[in-house]
């Protein structure tokens, strides 16, 4: 099993980060090559299409408001990964209310690939989609 982290500080109260990633269909709205999340399953699972239009399906596992984090699966990808979990968070910032750390971390076990090169994916992905994120409250910002 391989694993990644990718962390990222932010110049945004953790309320207001949350409220931009924590709903589990809101990829779009932070994160360009993900132009389109569709609910199934009651939302539960989201059927994303990145901007190739290749298809991505997930399942949420766990989701926790009150400690802004969720937690979700992939059934279906074009990624080369078996048992892929990974965890979206936003951490407060002790003694700065107007900042917040946002943790993107996976585990997950290569499919005909090496341990290192899905690391380097999945690194890159979630360094990527922190730094649109990190854009994305810039442009909306109050």
């Amino acid at each position: 099993m391989a694993s990644t982290s990718v962390s990222r500080l932010l110049a945004a109260s953790p309320e207001r980060v949350w409220q931009l990633i924590g709903g589990f269909h809101s990829l779009p709205d932070w994160l360009p090559y993900i132009p389109q999340s569709t609910p199934l399953e009651g939302g539960r699972v989201r059927e994303l299409r990145n901007s190739d239009g290749g298809v991505i399906v997930e399942r949420m596992q766990e989701f926790n408001e009150q400690e802004r984090h969720y937690s979700y699966s992939i059934l279906q990808s074009p990624f080369p990964v078996r048992g892929y979990l990974a965890t979206l968070r936003v951490y407060p910032v002790p003694g700065d209310e107007e900042s917040a750390e946002v943790v993107w971390s996976g585990r997950f076990a290569p499919d005909g690939v090496s341990d290192s090169e899905v690391v380097d994916l999945f690194t890159g992905i979630f360094r990527d989609g922190l730094d649109s994120l990190d854009r994305a409250l810039t442009v909306h910002a109050p």
